[in-house]
């Protein structure tokens, strides 16, 4: 389900913005809400300027993909060793469980 997620740093078109977005997360929870998204991003170029300012959206929600992100080894083996392996996750006492 987490597999080929795109690594922070990359820029994203979503389909219902006009702003690029950088993605800074993934796998996340924002607060007050028991919906798991896949990334959590901020404007680009603005960078984060408050909690206020960020992103949650799913992969469904990415018209294009402008920039793929720095992916070194640690990246690589982050992806294999952690995202490829997440199954289905659910929400528990506010924080992100595997179901």
């Amino acid at each position: 389900m987490y597999k080929d997620m795109l690594p922070c740093g990359s820029i994203v078109q979503l389909t219902e913005g006009e702003h690029l977005v950088m993605i800074c997360g993934r796998v996340v929870l924002a607060e007050g809400n028991d919906h798991i998204f896949d990334y959590m991003g901020c404007f680009y170029p603005d960078g984060i300027s408050g909690a206020d300012n960020m992103l949650f959206f799913d992969r469904g929600a990415i018209d294009r993909v402008v920039f793929i992100g720095f992916q070194d080894e640690d990246e690589i083996d982050y992806r294999s060793e952690v995202l490829d392996k997440l199954g289905e996750l659910k929400v528990v006492d506010g924080e992100i469980k595997e179901a």
